[in-house]
């Protein structure tokens, strides 16, 4: 038996990450393709050499050969692509962000459970060999019990490194009608998924966002970003993003009675477990395709084999949850099409320097 894929959208995240995943996993093949430019379609399959391509979305929702449809398109069509998917009976994997906010998220998980369809978010980093070990650690004890999490990220630097002179261009990642958000909501997303993969569902969620680069007209989003929040288990947690700061910078600590663990989320260097006096450095690279290993258990669990995806749409609309609490004061609320309705949003007004 083999999962036969077809990809709505097969753009950058497609070329290494996640597209050879769908034709090197045992049991699967990838044999369709599809972007809205054709020439650049025909160029993937050509590399890729998958037997056909599209510019036209619901013909890859529509063939017969393919059996499982893999949504690459930014957040603002992930909602359409699923539900087309849905209706057509066929299980859907969908990149992360799941979608713009979790009411969206909310009707997709509805219509796949009312199909009896299985849906999967690439959410990969609760697959990631690290990430798989983090939380074996956690789980047997070894940094007793948590106290703290805290992760801070500065990246994407402003041109020349000046917080006032704008931002480089980030594409759709900074459309809110096309991502939901800023690049908290694109990079911050998999951050949130990280810590409820390594402790569950959080808890006394709270954050303010506001733009600090210069916002010259409405319809900008948020770049920097302050959250806190709680585990289910009494730990306390801290997220700190800026987006256009002058220098890089990716931590997460695990602060424990009895240790605490320092790694990156979005880097592959060692994970650094300090005890007593020591520090041991555990080295888990990630694999060629980051999101392979993920895929695996989605063909698997597909072909019946015993195992389950962990990475599923109810898991990923709690993640879109968090992060609706955290962006809800910049945008006035993230229950509506508020990508609609920027004059109206707070966080977004001019302030005082």
């Amino acid at each position: 038996m083999t999962v036969s894929w077809g990809i709505v959208g097969c753009g950058q995240v497609c070329e290494v990450k996640s597209g050879p995943a769908l034709y090197k996993c045992q049991g699967s093949r990838l044999v369709a393709v599809m972007r809205r430019d054709r020439a650049r379609a025909e160029d993937f399959a050509r590399r890729h050499a998958v037997p056909r391509f599209t510019f036209d979305a619901q013909a890859i929702i529509d063939d017969p050969e393919v059996t499982a449809v893999y949504v690459a398109t930014p957040p603002g069509s992930h909602l359409e692509y699923a539900l087309a998917a849905a209706a057509a009976g066929k299980p859907c994997y969908v990149e992360k962000p799941m979608a713009r906010h979790a009411r969206e998220c909310e009707r997709m998980v509805e219509a796949f459970e009312s199909r009896g369809v299985p849906l999967f978010v690439a959410y990969y980093r609760r697959r990631l060999p690290r990430f798989v070990r983090l939380k074996q650690m956690l789980d047997d004890g070894l940094l007793g019990v948590v106290r703290t999490v805290e992760h801070v990220y500065h990246g994407r630097s402003s041109r020349d490194g000046q917080p006032d002179a704008g931002p480089p261009r980030q594409g759709w990642r900074e459309q809110v009608d096309e991502s939901g958000g800023g690049l908290f909501l694109d990079l911050g997303s998999h951050v949130v998924d990280l810590i409820e993969f390594l402790f569950g569902p959080l808890e006394n969620v709270t954050g303010t966002a506001r733009r600090r680069t210069r916002a010259p007209a409405h319809g900008v989003p948020e770049d920097t970003v302050v959250a806190s929040f709680a585990t289910s288990a009494g730990a306390l947690g801290t997220l700190t993003h800026v987006y256009h700061a002058c220098q890089a910078l990716d931590r997460l600590e695990i602060v424990g009675d009895r240790g605490r663990v320092v790694c990156s989320v979005f880097g592959s260097e060692p994970l650094e477990w300090q005890r007593d006096e020591t520090t041991e450095r555990i080295e888990l690279p990630h694999p060629e395709h980051v999101q392979q290993p993920l895929v695996q258990t989605i063909v698997d669990e597909l072909l019946g084999r015993g195992t389950l995806c962990p990475s599923t749409g109810r898991t990923a609309m709690r993640a879109s949850a968090v992060m609706d609490r955290i962006l809800a004061g910049y945008y006035a609320g993230r229950d509506d099409a508020f990508w609609a309705r920027p004059e109206s949003w707070p966080g977004n007004w001019p302030s005082s320097r």
